[in-house]
């Protein structure tokens, strides 16, 4: 399934031409779909349509998919039956996200409305929800799922539980989406705003880093930005990470040689299947590299968590071949070559056997 970003926008917080400029700016940046709040409406139904009919026609002619969030009091406020979604077609909307649900039934036959509107889910219950919708013989390709937001500090998902709800709709072969916050961006639905992350441990991380986070979990197609506005530098560095597996920023050593350059950017690593806890282990480059010396430097010292290290001259049949310490050690036999960026140590839990990874210089 393809991964992608988003942006989200808060019409009756924010005026049109700032959420056109911004369209226009995370379009330039890759990004292909709009999370768009209802559920602070206030004013009349021909007022709600105007305004979101304006933003929506927009961000469609820009090329993005736009899902409404509702809750059932905007049903009330603007007169509109779960029976009759003509309302949220007409807007331009692509689909509806259901912040509450229903019995189950009510869902499934939502997602066989006239005009193919997708119905995207809560997923942030551990809980047999879509089990249930899926019983009553739901039509799958309109079933969208998408985790909540937390605006307050500490009320986000821990990721043990974030997992299992996650897994709940991968394993039925669903779209998921999740949210990122900027750390620049001031607003969202509602009055307190410390970000707006799905999980908690990503508050305070910088956005691409929560990016290549969510994106390794192999559990989340979309990642949307919760808050409003991101920066250009923010919407350009998660169009920079690689959706389809995990790419290190590393710092590397002053004394870092040519052929270790090499071995580190030039090639794609795969980590050995027959797995050791103490390192992952990038072995094929070895055998690349088999005739090129590679002396000795940064390797009398303790190495840690997130170094990476590549077996110099005195290293045998396994000298050149590159690795990520897992555990602390020491083993002159290595050079120590770069460190991975702290923030990013949280994605070496996804290296697994076969995994393939690559480096970027910091």
């Amino acid at each position: 399934m393809k991964r992608r970003l988003g942006i989200s926008l808060y019409p009756d917080n924010s005026v049109f031409t700032d959420d056109q400029a911004y369209i226009d700016l995370a379009a330039s940046y890759g990004f292909s779909r709009i999370f768009m709040s209802m559920l602070e409406v206030t004013e009349g139904r021909t007022a709600v349509f105007n305004k979101f009919y304006q933003v929506i026609t927009y961000a469609k002619s820009k090329g993005f998919e736009v899902i409404l969030d509702i809750a059932p009091a905007i049903f009330e406020a603007l007169e509109i039956s779960y029976d009759d979604l003509s309302f949220f077609a007409e807007v331009g909307a692509d689909g509806i996200r259901l912040d509450l649900g229903f019995d189950g039934n009510k869902e499934a036959l939502l997602s066989y409305n006239p005009y193919g509107l997708i119905i995207e889910l809560n997923m942030s219950n551990d809980v047999a929800y879509l089990d249930n919708i899926l019983t009553y013989e739901a039509n799958r390709p309109y079933i969208y799922g998408c985790h909540n937001f937390y605006p307050q500090a500490g009320s986000a998902l821990p990721l043990d539980f974030f997992n299992r709800c996650s897994e709940r709709f991968k394993q039925q072969g669903i779209r998921t989406a999740a949210f990122v916050t900027s750390q620049t961006a001031t607003y969202g639905p509602w009055d307190i705003n410390d970000g707006l992350p799905t999980l908690e441990m990503h508050r305070h991380l910088p956005i691409e880093v929560q990016t290549k986070h969510l994106f390794a979990t192999g559990l989340i197609d979309d990642v949307v930005i919760g808050n409003a506005y991101a920066s250009e530098a923010e919407l350009k560095a998660m169009s920079t990470v690689n959706r389809y597996q995990v790419s290190f920023e590393i710092d590397t050593v002053p004394t870092i040689n040519q052929v270790e350059e090499a071995i580190l950017f030039e090639n794609q690593h795969v980590r050995r299947g027959d797995i050791t806890a103490q390192m992952a282990r990038s072995t094929e480059v070895r055998k690349k590299y088999k005739a090129e010396n590679n002396p000795a430097h940064d390797h009398d010292i303790h190495f840690k968590r997130g170094d990476v290290v590549i077996g110099n001259d005195a290293f045998g049949k396994y000298k050149n071949e590159l690795q990520i310490v897992l555990e602390d050690h020491q083993d002159a036999r290595k050079n120590k070559v770069g460190e991975i960026r702290t923030e990013e140590l949280i994605l070496l839990d996804y290296i697994k056997p076969w995994s393939k990874f690559l480096f970027n210089r910091k």
